[in-house]
Order: C-alpha cells, then structure tokens, then sequence
C-alpha cells in the first residue's frame, strides 16, 4: 500500500477515481489484486440528470490509505482528487478485541468523515475459517456483524458487507464477492453520479456570473476542463469533448463582441504581443506547460488556442475520427489569423506564417502517426488543405526573407530570417530524434534560396497531386498559378507558361471574368519574355478590349498591337492573324432587299453593324468577307422557304432580312464566349423533279459537323486564342469572291458598314469568314454563326393557270388566271401563247381584255412582294383548232398577269368509274380523286395544250372542273300505272335557278306518252338543296324490255346579271329495265275465329294472294323459266315472310316455291299463322317475291321442292336480296345453300334465286297496318324496381 499512498496525480488518461481504505491495512493488501481486477469486469448502467441518455459503463477505482488530509476542503472543486468512496475493512472475530480496539477505531473514523461532510462509505467485515478454528470460545460471527450494525449503521445496514472466505474458490466465497463487488459498484456509482451533479451545479453557476466584473475565463477552463477530465477518466470521450467545444465556443464568442466593441476586461491578457511561435504540440496528452500558463492567466492567444486544440485532437483520436482533427485544424488556423487581428495582438512580421506552418505540418505528423498508408491515400481530401495551407504560408515566408527573387538575399532579408528562427524556441524532447519534424524542414527551408526552393516545389507538388486524385482540378490549376508566378519571380518564364495556359483554360471554361483578366495579364508578361510575337499581340488584343481593365490599361496593350502592325515588314515576315473576337464584336447584318433572294445582275446590298472593342480609333485597310459559292440543282425553285429563314427568320432573326447575331457565341465577344462550343447550323434539304418542280423528299443536314466533331482539347482555332498556340495566319484569296470595304476608321462602340454583293453567277453565296486588316495584322474570324446567305436564281420562264374561285364548276363560264414569271427570258413584240382548242372546254374571250406587269425589284416573286409596273391591251385570235394570245413585251425577272373565261361542257351520261374486274374476280374502280372528297362533287379533268414562245415543248396544263349537280332516277308504280322521278341535287356551294325541266324518250319509235306533273316552269337551287321532277307514263301498246330516257333542263347562277343570257344546259340520259308490272301481291291478315280484333298472343291467319297481271311479252317470255305440264305453262315463284321491326312471329314455314300459271290473273293464295307480338296498329309483315330458277341439269333423283327449300334457312341466307337492284350482284342461291349444307348435299344440284326489277311486283298491302289488342290477363303481374 506504500506504493499506492505516495502516487502522485498525473492529468492522465490512467486517472481514476479515488476509494479510501482504513482499518486493517495487510487485510486489505491481501485482496487488492482480485478487487482491482474484478471490480471493471461487469458494467454499469449511469443514469444522469436532466434527461440524458443513460450509458454502460466500466467502473475502476485509485485505492488508496485513508489520510485526513485527502479529504476534500471547502472551496475544491478537483474532482481527481475527490475520494468518492471510503471503506474500512476488519477481520475482527473476537468480542473483546472488537471493544478494546476495533470500535474505538471505527469511531475516530467516522467522526473524521462527519467532520469533512463525507457520508459515502462502506464496512467490509472478512469472514475467515481459519480464524475460527483457532478460536473455540468465541461467538457465533453474526454477533460481530450484529454489533457493528447496531453501533453503526442502525438506519443503513446496507453499509455493512460480510466477504467469506475471499481468498478461496469455493461457491460460498464467490457468491459473497459477487454482493460484495455489485454492493462496491453500486455505493461509488452512486456517490460519483452525486458528486458530479453538485459539481455541475457549481461550474453552472460560476459560468453564470460572466458578466459581472472580476470573472476570469482562465479560472473557468480549470474548473469545465476538470470535468472534461473526469469524463474523460470514465472513457467517455465524446462528453470529454463537448466540454472543450463549449470553452472554445465561448472564447470565440468573447473574441467577436471584442471585435464589436464589448470587450472583456480579462481579454487584455490576451491581447500581449505574441513572443513564441513554435505550433501546435499534439504528441502529449496534455500539454502541461501551456496548462500551467492558462491557470496562471499567462497565456497568449496562441496558447490558449494551441492547448484547447491539443485536448481535442486527443479525444478525436480516441473516438477514432482523425478526418475531424484535419478539418478542426484548418479551421483553427484560419480563426487564429483573424483573432490576432480582432484582438489587435502585436505579431511579429512572418511569426504567424510560421506558426501556421509549423501547426499543418505538426497535424499532418500527428495523423500520419495514428493512420497508414493506405488510409492517408484514401482520405487525401481531408489532408489536401492543410498541405495547401503550409504551402501558401512557405511561400510567404520565401517572399518575405528574400528567398524567391532572382538576386541573393539582403542583410535585411537574413536578420529577418534570424528573427523568426529564434521566435521558434528549442526543438522540443518529442521531435529531437525526428528527421523530417516540422522544426527541422521550416530552418531547413529558411536556411538557403535552394533549400527553400526544394522544399516549396515538393510540398506544391504533393498538393497538386491531391487534388487531381480527388479530381478537384479548379484547386490544382490555382496551385499551378502560384508556381508560375514563383517561375516569373525566378525569371523562369518558360517554366512558368504551361502552369498559366492550363489555369487560364480552366478560367475561360467555367467564366471567372476577373481571374481570366489578371491570368491574361500575366500570359502577357510570359508571352513577352519569351518573344512568342504572335501569342502575345494575340493576348494583348484580348486584353485591349477587356472592360475589367482600366483605360491607361487598354490603351498600352492596343498601343502595342497598333506598333507592331506599323513596323515595316521584313521579307521573311508573314502577316500576323489574330482572333476577330478580340478586336470587334459583330452585331446585326440586314440585307436590302430583305429577301436576300435575287435573280442575276440585281443589286444586293448588306449592311454590318459591329462592335468595336478597342479603346481607341482603329485605321483599317480592308474589310473583307470570303464567300462560299455552291451551285445546286434547280436553281432558287424550292429554296425560297429556307432562304428566306436563313435571311431573316431563323433562330436569331428578326425578319426584314435582318440577322442577329447572339452575344456570347463564339463571335460575339472575347473571352468569355470565345471558348463556347460552336452551335449547330441545320439547313433543310430539298429534292425537287426537274420536270415539274415537284418536291420529292426533304431532309436536314448539318454544315458545321467538322467543328463540332473535332477534339477540342488538342486543336485549338482563331476563336479560341487562349487554348494554346495559334494556328498560322489565314491567306486571303483576292481571286475569290468576297465583300470588300476599304479604308475604314472603327471607332470604340457601334459601327455600320456597307456591302455591295456579287450577284453574276446563279447560286447559294455563304458568308465563311471575315477578314480586318490594320498593318501587318489581320483579325479574322473563321467562323461566322447564325449562317449569312444570299442567293442569287437564274430562273427558267414558267407558266401557271389557276382559278379565281376555289373551284372550277363546269357548265358556266369561268375566270382562270395566266401567270407567265419571265425568269431570264424577256418577252418580245410578237411573242405568243398558242392553245390548243377542245370541243369539251372552248376559251371564251372579249376584245377588252388587258394584261398587268409586275416586278418584284430584284427579288424572287414568292418572296417579296411584287410591284405593279403597267398595262397592255392583249390580242386575242381564235381559230377551229388553235387560240392565239399575243403577249406584250415583257422585261427578264417580271410577271405577266392576265384573266381568261373558259367553259368546260357537262357530259350527257353520269360519270361511272371505270371498272376492271381482276383474275381473282375482284373489282377494282378508278382512283377516289375523280370526286370531290368534301361535297361530293364529280371532277371533269381538262388537259391544255400551250406553245410558249421560249420552249420548243409544248406544255400540258391539267385544269379540274366540278359538276355542281348530281341526278338520280327511280320508277315508281301504283297498279298498273307508272311514273318516272328524277333527282336533282346541288352539290356545290353555289345557288342556281333552274328552269324548264324535260324528260324524253330517246328511243327510234316513241313507244310510251310522258305526262309531266311538275308545276312550276323555273325555280331555285340552293346549295346542298334537291329538286324532284315527275312524269306519269302512258303506253298503249306493250313496252319494250329496256327504255332509253333523257333528262334535259336549263340552269345559271343567282347572282348572274343577265339570267336570260347565263342559262346553261344540263343533260342527264339514263336506262329503265324491265318496267311491266307482272306481279300484284296483296295480304290478308284474319282475328281467331270468334274474335273480331287480333289479340297479342294469339294466333292469327295470314292469306298471300300472288296474281299474275299480264302474260310476258316474247322479250320477257324468253328471260322467264317455265315448264309445261300437261299443256299448262307454269313458272316457279319462291316467296318469303319475315318481320324486321319483330313485330310479328311466324308460326310454320315462312317461305315456299309455288308454281304460277304463265296466264293473265292467274291467282295462287298461301296461307299461314302469325302472332301478334306487341299491341297496337301494327304494320304488316314484309312479304318478298323471287325467281325461282331451277339448276339445268336434271339431278337423279328428283327433290321435293317444298320439304328443300320451304325453311327459314333459305331467308336467312338470302336476306336482302330485294334491296340490291343491280343485276351484277346477284348471287348464286344455289352455290349459297350448298356452303351452309353439310357434305350429304354436295352431289344434288341446286337451284337458284333471282330478285325482280323495280316495278315489276306491286305490293298492294305495303303501308298496311292492323289494329292489335292487348290480351286481358287476370294474373299478377311481377314488377322488379330496382
């Protein structure tokens, strides 16, 4: 116990909490060992107050011998030297000894603890069987214990612990540690949780009386770091470091209000001149030194923040979070600096650049130390900052001791340097041995301009190559320019120039305005160094158009340009080409005429405004566009539409032909756009037929894909002068074909120059790159976007006709309109137009008609509009065959305009589609543009043949008329007596009057009498609108089998003038077949015998009468299929009843065959039930009649008419054969019944049926209707509602 009574308290980590131990000393010697040991093996759970989070942990305990003097004194606040728990320890069996002396100690004890306040402790009473062998008189052991509870701890028994047998390994005696060690754990858990609140509670306090004069801060760090270090000896390393932050908190805190104006008076300690500077020291727990200055309230501001700072990297590379201490560090540093100027702190000159150094690399050791290898690789981006740190802090210390400029270093410079190496103090004992300590590598590198220059280029280089690892390449480039500016120094500029190219690409790139102006300003200084003549009058051309510059600024560098370019050249000298972008900035181009589409010859004119840069007036030789001549197929037809976007109203246009272009792209300005990617310039492609200009396909192709393909970080152009070299100068072809303006004076602003454009060859002219010529110098700008074009047509002569109205009706006169667009032929006296006449279409003229001139001053026609010029009379003759209209003369590039009348006859027959039937039987019709999709109208195509007097060829023009009426007829019959109806509709959009409508036979011999019933000799046709016209027919003798109709009838417009004069006629001829009635068929419906009404649901009678009217003709004697039997000639008829509206069910055989006598009222009645479905007038039952045809070949065996066809199978299939009166679309009964029957009648021959013409069967019960009533029914009728 001798060793554990004279330990000293050491502020370490191996700190713990103090247990007194009194009574028998050697008892307790013998059980310290297992009680150390055991005591930490099993962990507690601490519960604090003010709701924090309760946590596990392992208690261990200083045993120590129980003096007075460790007992705590009023107003000590150290925790570490608190004893939380006292214990007395006793193996006293024997009654008498316990009295004599035993009590009398345990007495003393007690009252010493009463006296000190102290009411933490324990009575360990040791059981031992040996003692009790010895000992045959004494009493039972619970008498001792009993005694010392009753002397003792009369309300706390608790206090009181029997240990039996410690020294064995029996169960008895492990189940007595295991109470005895969780009643030791509990007691100095609970006095320790006690302690520290009231502790807490103090230092709260104490924090609290801030404000009020004679608090000192010092005083508070003791005490909260006391507790940062009880926290700390409990390992709880993250309560241990909040402690820490709060004190630097508050310190920050403090520092600010002083900067503010609210000082502390304790700050002034602080506020001392700085005299040492020797960094962080982070290879101790504790720094006790600089502890020892904070309690005594000594401590500079670099003392207190170095000390702060060393806990906490301690407790971060407990709680293994080394990044963090990286990332504190910086941040520490950087507020140090600022703190020192807050506090007005006096430092010396390159003392702080010294601390800061020496503090980076002293976390680097620190970290190194504690990580490997691959660790620091991985985790660069944390390190990579402090490294940056002591680099740019090295750097500083060079430039101040004159270890950077190209001359040795003065007596000045060294005394300076003695200075700061003696400010560092001793090497201190942790890195004597150490070569590479932050003490060695700083006098090292302050000892020599090469040792400095070795020691700042590898740190440089290693942070350079951090940051690319991490791919922060913007800080690596700033790294590479301040070793280009520590190259200029050196006078190193070579070196130096690849560290500028590479930092001012990254400046262009991302637009950083100033950076790239001051880089520039340095490339400049390089540049010139170096003599790269081209490179540099390249960067002061940038430079001199720089607004962040000042004036003198601007004026020096374009004074330079403008001296070099009046330098008389030597033979061997070329022109020197710099970047357009540099010196002017293009504004707007405008093309007059806005178009920027003329025909050959015509004056073109362009206008450039641009921006001159400079800040003076600049002298320029010659202004010059090359222009790219491409000459594609077709000349200018079909390419007005992109020429006009091209010239005015594309992306960047604005019409009027004026083009914009866009600030910031490659030619509008320097620097900042010079380096943007060019746009993509899309032109629609056309295709069209060199016959009749017909477009054939269209597409999009790009113009510019070799600029936008290439590599850009290994070429570099005119427009990007910062991207490395320059490429050579641009020779100007003076044989091409370009605009040109000479002698002009820029001044610094806007400027408007003008063009005249070539216009002698036909073609597309694209403006490629601009030339500006001062001097010796050329500023050129390769690239020109948005594309400026012109084109320049040779169009051949055209001839077009088109209609004044949207259609052409025909059968009235109507106005076209002849537009001849000369092109480049030009109309002479004499020339004319020679037509070719049609029976079908005539060419109405008058001796009045005239012909307009129009020009379009220069540009296409479709484009600009045109201008009206004069008026001639035109010459019209006309002969059988040909029309001749003589032209008058007319200049190139003009339009003549002049109006016809032509009238396109209706044809008499209805326009029938032509229809070819195909092998496989299908029909296949004419094309659906021979009817107008809209109205319905039918189109009449008329063909022109025209000689034109520039053309050897004849031209075909194909003009489309409409018939603005549609005409349909239909027969009509009532009994024997016949009437024919005519349909006239107006399908055009047009009103007519139409007048004296006649229908006529056209056949040799009239055979018939037509009596018109029609009222009115003329009336109106609205559009849209029918009129029906009808003739009752009257014959004598016997019609033939097929009658030849004509329809005739006057109409003319409502608004013409003249309505006599304007009738036209309209014919329309149509065929009738077979219009004897031969068969009348008449229904009878009876009511259930005893009723006189139908009722619903009951059965009722139907009677069909089928009379025969007349006896056929020899004409329809020879179509119709009889047989004679027994000298009677009969035909066969197939009838059939079906009920389409469901209004009547048919009970039995719907259908039959029934054979007719060939004779004059030959009657055949059929009768059959139908039932009533519904109640009401109900309409009768639909009856049908058809041609029973028997199949040619007799079959062997003979069926029976009724049991094969008599079905509702037959109805079914045939449904619908009345409705179609076309002859051609019959169907084979037969072929359709043999499909729907199964193989057992595929051997049998089967008849046909075939539908009767219109007119030929008259239906006397059509329209017919029966009164049905509804049953009476007593029953209870059912009703769902839901």
């Amino acid at each position: 116990m001798e060793a554990h009574e004279e330990k000293p308290i050491i502020y370490t980590m191996e700190n713990k909490p103090i247990v007194t131990c009194a009574g028998d000393q050697s008892l307790f010697t013998s059980l310290y060992t297992s009680l150390a040991q055991q005591l930490p093996r099993e962990s507690m759970e601490w519960r604090r107050s003010y709701g924090r989070a309760p946590k596990m942990i392992h208690l261990e305990a200083n045993f120590v011998q129980f003096k007075e003097e460790l007992l705590p004194k009023d107003g000590n606040r150290a925790l570490l030297t608190f004893p939380f728990l006292h214990i007395y320890w006793t193996d006293c069996c024997d009654t008498e000894m316990y009295k004599a002396s035993v009590k009398d100690d345990m007495l003393r004890w007690q009252s010493t603890l009463r006296l000190h306040g102290s009411v933490d402790w324990l009575i360990v009473v040791v059981e031992s069987e040996a003692k009790k062998k010895n000992k045959t008189n004494i009493l039972p052991r619970t008498s001792i214990v009993d005694k010392i509870r009753n002397d003792f701890c009369n309300k706390q028994s608790d206090r009181c612990v029997v240990l039996s047998d410690p020294l064995k390994e029996s169960s008895r005696s492990q189940d007595s540690w295991s109470a005895f060690l969780t009643k030791l754990r509990t007691l100095l858990l609970m006095s320790f949780t006690k302690n520290l609140g009231r502790f807490e509670d103090d230092m709260r306090t104490l924090r609290e009386k801030r404000t009020e004069p004679g608090w000192s801060f010092c005083d508070y760090f003791m005490v909260q770091e006391e507790l940062a270090f009880v926290f700390e000896m409990l390992q709880q390393f993250e309560d241990a470091l909040v402690q820490y932050d709060e004190l630097d908190a508050l310190f920050t805190q403090y520092v600010l209000n002083f900067g503010a104006g609210d000082g502390a008076n304790w700050l002034g300690s602080f506020c001392a001149p700085v005299k040492r500077w020797s960094g962080l020291l982070l290879r101790r727990p504790i720094d006790m030194e600089k502890r020892e200055l904070i309690q005594r309230g000594e401590a500079s501001l670099l003392d207190l923040r170095s000390y702060l700072f060393s806990r906490q990297c301690t407790l971060l590379i407990f709680l293994q979070r080394p990044w963090e201490v990286t990332q504190r560090a910086l941040e520490l540093l950087h507020n140090c600096v600022q703190e020192l100027r807050l506090l007005e702190v006096y430092v010396v000159q390159g003392a702080l650049d010294c601390w800061v150094f020496l503090s980076c690399l002293e976390v680097l050791h620190r970290i190194e130390g504690c990580c490997d290898r691959a660790q620091l690789e991985a985790n660069c981006s944390h390190t990579v900052g402090l490294w940056t740190y002591a680099t740019e802090k090295l750097k500083s210390l060079g430039y101040l001791c004159g270890l950077v400029a190209e001359k040795v270093p003065t007596s000045e410079d060294l005394n300076r340097t003695v200075d700061l190496l003696a400010g560092l103090g001793e090497e201190r004992p942790e890195t004597v041995n150490s070569l590479q300590s932050p003490y060695k590598k700083l006098n090292e590198a302050l000892s020599s301009v090469e040792a400095f220059e070795k020691h700042y280029l590898e740190l440089s280089h290693a942070a350079m190559e951090m940051y690319r690892a991490i791919g922060r390449m913007r800080s690596a480039r700033l790294i590479g320019k301040s070793l280009a500016e520590f190259y200029m120094k050196k006078g190193d500029p070579e070196r130096a120039e690849g560290f500028l190219d590479d930092s001012l690409r990254s400046y262009v790139a991302e637009g950083w305005r100033l950076q790239v102006t001051h880089t520039r300003k340095q490339m400049a200084e390089c540049q010139k160094l170096l003599q790269q003549t081209e490179d540099y009058l390249q960067t002061s051309a940038l430079l001199a158009g720089d607004a962040n510059l000042t004036e003198e600024e601007r004026k020096h560098f374009c004074q330079e340009i403008l001296t070099f370019a009046s330098q008389p050249p030597a033979p061997s000298d070329q022109t020197v080409a710099l970047s357009m972008a540099a010196f002017a900035q293009l504004r707007q181009m405008q093309f007059s005429p806005p178009g920027a589409v003329v025909h050959v010859g015509a004056a073109l004119q362009l206008e450039l405004r641009v921006r001159c840069l400079m800040p003076v007036a600049m002298q320029v030789e010659q202004l010059a566009a090359t222009l790219h001549f491409s000459l594609e197929q077709g000349g200018a037809r079909g390419r007005a539409g992109s020429a006009q976007r091209r010239a005015g109203h594309g992306p960047q246009g604005q019409g009027d032909g004026v083009v914009m272009f866009p600030q910031g792209s490659p030619l509008a300005g320097a620097g900042m756009g010079a380096s943007l990617p060019p746009a993509l310039e899309l032109y629609e492609m056309q295709d069209r037929s060199p016959s009749d200009s017909s477009l054939t396909s269209t597409g999009v192709v790009c113009k510019n894909m070799h600029l936008l393909l290439r590599r850009h970080d290994s070429s570099a152009s005119l427009d990007t002068p910062t991207a490395g070299a320059l490429p050579a100068a641009v020779a100007v072809d003076d044989g091409a074909q370009m605009l040109r303006a000479r002698d002009i004076t820029l001044q610094p602003g806007d400027n408007s120059i003008l063009f005249t454009a070539p216009t002698g060859e036909p073609g597309s002219y694209t403006l490629r790159q601009l030339c500006g010529s001062v001097g010796r110098v050329q500023f050129v700008q390769s690239h020109i976007y948005p594309v400026v074009q012109y084109e320049v047509y040779s169009q051949e002569p055209q001839l077009t006709i088109e209609p004044l109205s949207d259609n052409l009706l025909a059968g009235i006169p109507q106005k076209v309109t002849f537009t001849i667009a000369t092109g480049h032929y030009s109309v002479k006296k004499g020339d004319a137009l020679q037509l070719s006449n049609t029976d079908s279409m005539p060419i109405l003229h008058s001796s009045c008609c005239s012909a307009t001139v129009l020009s379009s001053t220069g540009g296409q026609p479709s484009i600009h509009p045109l201008e009206r010029m004069g008026e001639s009379a035109l010459s019209i003759q006309s002969s059988e065959k040909v029309t001749s209209i003589s032209l008058p003369p007319t200049p190139p590039y003009h339009t003549l305009e002049f109006q016809l009348e032509v009238l396109c006859h209706i044809p008499p027959t209805p326009f029938k589609p032509d229809i070819e039937r195909l092998t496989n039987g299908e029909v296949r019709h004419r094309p659906k543009s021979h009817s107008h999709v809209d109205s319905g109208m039918i189109n009449i195509d008329q063909k022109v043949s025209i000689d034109c007097p520039w053309s050897i060829y004849s031209t075909l023009i194909a003009l489309t008329f409409y018939v603005p009426f549609k005409a349909k007829h239909s027969i009509l019959s009532a009994g024997k007596r016949k009437y024919i109806q005519v349909c006239l509709q107006n399908v055009s959009d047009t009103n007519f009057h139409l007048a004296d409508p006649v229908l006529t036979e056209r056949q040799p011999t009239v055979s018939m009498e037509l009596l018109s019933l029609n009222v009115k000799t003329q009336q109106p046709v609205c559009s849209q609108q029918s009129v029906f016209c009808l003739w009752e027919m009257r014959w004598a003798k016997p019609l033939p089998l097929c009658l030849q109709c004509a329809f005739s009838a006057s109409f003319a417009p409502v608004s013409a003038s003249d309505t006599h004069t304007a009738f036209k006629p309209y014919r329309y001829e149509f065929q009738l077949d077979r219009v004897s009635t031969l068969y009348s068929l008449k229904a009878e419906i009876s009511p259930p015998s005893g009723d006189q009404h139908c009722r619903t649901g009951a059965l009722c009678g139907l009677e069909v009468s089928i009379t025969r009217q007349a006896e056929p003709s020899e004409t329809e004697g020879e179509e119709e299929e009889s047989t004679e039997i027994e000298g009677l000639r009969t035909t066969k008829l197939m009838y059939e009843v079906v009920d389409n509206s469901s209004n009547w069910a048919v009970c039995g055989k719907s259908s039959g065959v029934v054979s007719m006598p060939v004779a004059a009222s030959a009657t055949h009645r059929v009768q059959m039930e139908v039932m009533p479905l519904f109640a009401g007038h109900l309409p009768f039952p639909n009856i049908k009649v058809f041609k029973y045809l028997p199949h040619n070949a007799v079959p062997a065996i003979q069926p029976d008419t009724d049991s094969c066809l008599e079905n509702d199978t037959i109805s079914l299939l045939d449904k619908g054969l009345d409705d179609q009166g076309d002859t051609a679309s019959i169907r084979s009964r037969g072929s359709v019944h043999s499909v729907g029957s199964g193989e057992q009648q595929r051997g049998l021959p089967m008849p046909r049926l075939e539908p009767f013409s219109p007119g030929q069967v008259f239906y006397w019960s059509q329209g017919r209707q029966v009164l049905v009533l509804p049953v009476t029914d007593d029953h209870v009728m059912e009703v769902n509602v839901t």
